[in-house]
């Protein structure tokens, strides 16, 4: 999975239309949560690893932040969060956030 997120996946920074660019959206959404549910089968630290630094950081969130603020960006997040296992938080002090969130916490509070 590894290999396949770092050397095959691609997101085109700027595509011809809308269509194309929610088509990858919805696809990096897809995979993200399939990433997500190898939880608890493969090491906690590499599913995050890959659905959260590899994915979310490195090609979702570029998009959500280009997104104008609106009900599509926000839905776009509602969905990413759905993504994420409730247990990854459960250790968590109030107020604060896993470290691979970070710059989606930031991007949901402006």
């Amino acid at each position: 999975m590894k290999k396949s997120v770092e050397e095959d996946v691609f997101i085109p920074l700027y595509p011809k239309s809308p269509q194309i660019h929610r088509f990858f959206v919805s696809v990096f959404l897809q995979l993200l949560s399939n990433v997500v549910l190898w939880d608890g089968i493969v090491q906690e630290d590499k599913v995050r690893d890959l659905g959260l630094s590899k994915l979310l950081n490195r090609y979702l969130l570029l998009n959500i932040i280009n997104t104008p603020l609106g009900p599509e960006n926000i839905e776009k997040c509602k969905k990413v969060v759905g993504c994420l296992p409730e247990r990854w938080f459960q250790d968590l002090k109030s107020g604060s956030t896993l470290p691979e969130l970070v710059n989606f916490c930031q991007h949901l509070l402006q």
